[in-house]
């Protein structure tokens, strides 16, 4: 049918083919429109055979939209067998009887038309190789078929067949490979390239199919083992619950009931319990939820959510705790006793929060730990030293992997009372980062105000830490935000004095130090001058965790001796000993100078490890008036000098033997280099090696002076009295000027340490230059003129 010869090519009805190729010498089935379907059948009963040409349509493309660019210009020539009325038009059975090429397509009356002409093969393949390449295919096909149960029916037809052809057309429609694949093999000339790309797309879909059962012999053998091992499980559950009779209440769900109906959680708190215990109930033995789930329930049921039994605040037996195991810190252990005795009259919840602030190993932690012994409480200790993640203190959400509660929580799980003493250790050494700032969120950890229904993002639940007793411990408040540090009670540990230390080493110490080290005192004894002796030259620190150290290496050194037999017993160290036991001395300590010269001055310094006097020294040479200042002073420091010669400039420029500040130089130089140095106390301290160098007298190397003074001559307070005076103290220091103002402070220094020094509290420079210098300080160069200022000379 339509068959007419124009210019040796041939017109033709067209078949778009969707979703399949067909190849020559193979049969195709494939659906029709009515329309088509009507003209094929009418044809069939009119003409012996009746041919359209079959182009395969372009991947994507849907019937309403198809158009001549849809189809492929390369197809074939069918020969229609079979046409039969279908659900959604016309079934189509061909055969391909020759391939064929498009030379043109239109559209006439909704069908398209199309004038072809064949596409003869390039034979380039002899009959031997064609012959062991079809078996080679016929092979590849049997081992895919192999690997499927019923493959036989699928590949009997295909051991009948005699052309590579036929096997072709009868297989690639299985293949799982892109229609514009399967339209390149079509459109191969030669022979010998089609066969070869046909057998790879065979052997690729060969190994597709073996690493295919490979992963699914792996994941059988996979569930099969999860499916064995639930079932063991499951009948591992039977029987323990056949052997404890039923009454097992840690496990399964039944158990996690009881738990919480049996438990005092609060109604709110047991809702959330029951709800969380339901989802676990209705997610099954499989639900990959229920680990998560079961350590929750096991949180909530293992904090402490009632105080069972709240015991009384014995005052006498608190003040005997805190005397015998810590020496010194007086007014720190009245302080606690205090706090103690408001919280007995208060018969509740404390109230406040405690922060105890001082250098490194001056028992800031030790005395929480007496605290909780001293009240009979649980102690937990938590330490924030590097923690720079909100979530430390609030809690994970439960959604992300591995949550866990915040370290509160889990601190109060550990207590497993609701009123524990408990430590927030190192609290100044938080840091804010992308996660958070955690020392905001412990804004509602120690607020009385809010504490009573603190929010952890685990829980979920409010929890009420209001009557846990909180005590924070700090080096330093410099690095505490301010809003935190607003909601503690802070005492202010300073450090000990020699005879603290000493007392400290003898009682606490050394009986540790020798049960630490296998010894006891019939076998090691540290005669106090050599203890005085370690204190002073082998430490340096406000605390006494250096002399710890010191005592255990002395122990090291004697344990060595006792296991050699090397010594009699008792090893009795002595002071003149100390060299080979620990060496040589590691502690230069400053000590006043015998003699000073002019401009030489001892000034008083607060370090975190306690006081140290320093030694500020001046010289002047021939130059412009410059000041060069040197020993890493910092910004402070530096406008405290720019301060003292200024006021050196207006009290002394115009006196008879004047100095010429414009034709010298004047250094001012601290040691040591080393060490960085800032603070505005050394403002007196500057200004008086200024007035020495100048005027040419000397200062009692034995007077030590601390202060910050003000451009109109002023002396104002300053901190870090006690620390000062006992490193003047240790010094040999007879004479202590200090700001009027902190003469109240002296209150905290020991006794015994006041009664060996003279302190002179002081108002004015004036009062300075005359107790150090005995000088009688001029009034100001500058003075008022008609509301002008007169200009001194040597300025």
């Amino acid at each position: 049918m339509y068959s007419e010869q124009t210019d040796n090519n041939v017109e033709s009805l067209v078949m778009p083919l969707f979703e399949i190729v067909v190849y020559p010498k193979s049969r195709a089935k494939f659906l029709a429109d009515k329309v088509t379907g009507e003209i094929l059948l009418a044809e069939m009963k009119n003409a012996e055979s009746v041919y359209a040409v079959g182009l395969t349509v372009k991947s994507g493309t849907k019937p309403s939209d198809l158009s001549e660019d849809d189809l492929y210009k390369t197809g074939n020539l069918l020969k229609i067998a079979y046409v039969q009325p279908a659900d959604d038009g016309y079934l189509i059975i061909a055969k391909a009887v020759q391939r064929i090429e498009a030379v043109s397509l239109y559209r006439k009356d909704g069908l398209f038309y199309a004038t072809y002409k064949p596409v003869f093969d390039l034979q380039d393949l002899d009959e031997d190789i064609r012959a062991e390449m079809m078996e080679n295919m016929k092979k590849a096909i049997q081992d895919i078929s192999s690997r499927f149960q019923g493959a036989e029916q699928f590949t009997r037809p295909i051991e009948k067949m005699d052309s590579i052809d036929q096997i072709m057309g009868f297989v690639m429609p299985f293949m799982p490979v892109k229609l514009a694949e399967k339209q390149d093999l079509l459109e191969i000339i030669s022979v010998r390239e089609r066969y070869l790309t046909f057998f790879e797309i065979l052997m690729r879909q060969k190994e597709n199919v073996n690493l295919q059962m490979e992963m699914a012999k792996k994941v059988t053998d996979k569930i099969s083992k999860s499916n064995r091992e639930a079932m063991l499980r499951e009948q591992l559950k039977i029987i323990q619950e056949e052997l404890n009779g039923g009454d097992d209440a840690a496990s399964g769900e039944k158990g996690y009931l009881e738990r919480i109906e049996s438990s005092k959680m609060p109604d709110e708190v047991r809702k959330k319990a029951l709800s969380e215990l339901k989802k676990l109930e209705t997610g099954g033995s499989h639900n990959p939820e229920s680990s998560v789930i079961r350590n929750y329930l096991d949180l909530m049921l293992d904090l402490p959510w009632v105080t069972e039994e709240k015991k009384s605040i014995d005052i006498a037996e608190a003040r005997q705790v805190l005397e015998s195991n810590h020496n010194g810190l007086e007014k720190v252990k009245e302080r606690i006793i205090q706090h103690l005795a408001v919280m007995k009259l208060k018969k509740e919840k404390q109230g406040s929060i405690l922060l105890l602030t001082g250098p490194p190993g001056t028992g800031k932690t030790s005395l929480g730990k007496s605290i909780a012994e001293a009240l009979g409480r649980q102690y937990v200790r938590v330490s924030f030293g590097g923690v720079k993640d909100e979530a430390e203190i609030r809690g994970h959400r439960r959604t992300y992997v591995g949550a866990l509660p915040g370290r509160i929580i889990q601190g109060m799980r550990k207590a497993g009372t609701k009123n524990p003493v408990f430590i927030l250790d190192e609290i100044d050494k938080l840091s804010a980062s992308y996660s958070g700032d955690p020392s905001s969120a412990l804004l509602e950890v120690l607020d009385p105000e809010q504490n009573n229904s603190f929010s952890d993002h685990y829980l979920e639940v409010p929890y009420d830490l209001s009557e846990v007793f909180f005590i924070a411990t700090a080096n330093t408040m410099a690095s505490i935000p301010w809003p935190l540090l607003d909601r503690m009670e802070v005492i202010e540990i300073s450090g000990y004095t020699k005879n603290e230390k000493l007392a400290i080493a003898k009682d606490h110490l050394l009986p540790f130090i020798l049960e630490e080290h296998g010894l006891d005192a019939d076998k090691l004894k540290i005669e106090d001058e050599a203890l005085k002796v370690i204190i002073d030259k082998y430490t340096r620190e406000a605390g006494v965790r250096g002399l710890k150290k010191q005592l255990a290496k002395t122990a090291r050194f004697v344990s060595e001796k006792i296991v050699s037999g090397k010594t009699d017993l008792p090893y009795v160290v002595k002071a003149d000993m100390l060299k080979e036991v620990l060496g040589k001395e590691v502690i230069r300590q400053e000590e006043a100078r015998e003699e000073n010269v002019p401009g030489v001055v001892t000034g008083l310094a607060w370090t975190p490890v306690g006081g140290d006097i320093l030694f500020i020294e001046g010289t002047f040479m021939p130059g412009s008036g410059k000041l060069t200042l040197t020993g890493q002073l910092g910004d402070v420091m530096k406008e405290s000098a720019q301060i003292s010669l200024s006021l050196v400039r207006s009290r002394l420029a115009n006196t008879a033997d004047s100095f010429d500040f414009i034709k010298r130089d004047i250094h001012i130089h601290v040691p040591s280099g080393a060490t960085p140095k800032d603070g505005p106390s050394a403002g007196v301290t500057l200004f008086t090696a200024l007035t020495s160098l100048i005027t040419g007298k000397a200062v009692d190397p034995k007077i030590a002076m601390t202060g910050e003074i003000t451009l109109s001559g002023a002396v104002m307070p300053v901190g870090g009295i006690k620390e000062k005076v006992l490193a003047a103290h240790r010094a040999g220091i007879k004479k202590v000027i200090l700001p009027r103002e902190n003469e109240r402070d002296l209150e905290d220094v020991p006794e015994e340490v006041r009664n060996e020094l003279k302190f002179v509290p002081v108002k004015t420079i004036e009062e300075v230059l005359k107790e150090a210098l005995d000088l009688d300080l001029p009034r100001p160069v500058m003075s008022y003129a008609e509301n002008c200022f007169a200009p001194a000379q040597n300025i």
